[in-house]
C-alpha cells in the first residue's frame, strides 16, 4: 500500500477551516499613518514659523546697555592689590611691566614656605610663647604622651619628656 494515495486539492475539504476575519485592516493603517505623517508636517511647520517670528522679534528689539555704569580704561586690569601680574600705567607714556612672580613662582613660593613651616622649628606668636614643630617630631610626642589612645613608648635614654 502506497503511503500517499494520490488525490486532487478539490477534494479535500475541512468544515472547520473558515476564512480569518480578524486579519489587520489594511486600509484604517493606511489612513493612521497619512494622519501621522500630515500631523508630523504641519507641526514642523508651525514650529519653524514660530521660530522665525521671534528670531525677527529679537533681531527687531532695541538694544540697550545692560548696566548704565560706566566702564573705567583700565577695566582689564584689576584694582589693587593684585593677585597676578599686570602691565601698570604710571603716567600717559610710562608703563611698568608686570611684576616678575607669576601663578607658578607663587604657587613654588607657597609650597617651600610650607614645606618649611611642616619641617622646621619656629614661633608662631613670641609674645605668648607659641611654637611650632616638625610634623614627624609633633607625632612622636602625641604617642608618648598618649593623646591617640597607643600604649607610651619607653623614653630613650637621656631623653626627658
Amino acid at each position: 500500500m502506497p503511503e500517499h494515495l494520490p488525490h486532487r486539492d478539490d477534494s479535500i475539504v475541512n468544515a472547520e477551516t473558515q476564512h480569518e476575519h480578524s486579519d489587520v485592516n489594511v486600509r484604517a493603517l493606511i489612513v493612521f499613518f497619512v494622519i501621522f505623517v500630515v500631523f508630523g508636517v504641519v507641526t514642523h511647520l508651525v514650529l519653524l514659523g514660530m521660530f522665525k517670528a521671534l528670531a525677527r522679534h529679537e533681531r527687531n528689539r532695541p538694544t540697550k546697555p545692560m548696566t548704565h555704569v560706566v566702564r573705567p580704561e583700565d577695566a582689564t586690569v584689576p584694582t589693587e592689590p593684585r593677585l597676578q601680574p599686570f602691565p601698570t600705567k604710571m603716567a600717559a607714556t610710562q608703563t611698568l611691566p608686570p611684576y616678575s612672580d607669576t601663578p607658578e613662582t607663587d604657587m613654588l613660593r607657597m609650597r617651600q614656605n610650607e614645606d618649611r613651616v611642616l619641617h622646621t622649628y619656629g614661633w608662631v606668636e613670641k609674645n605668648k610663647g607659641i611654637v611650632h614643630i616638625p610634623v614627624e617630631e609633633a607625632k612622636k610626642l602625641a604617642l608618648q604622651r598618649g593623646l591617640y589612645g597607643a600604649p607610651a613608648a619607653p623614653p630613650a635614654p637621656g631623653v626627658q619628656p
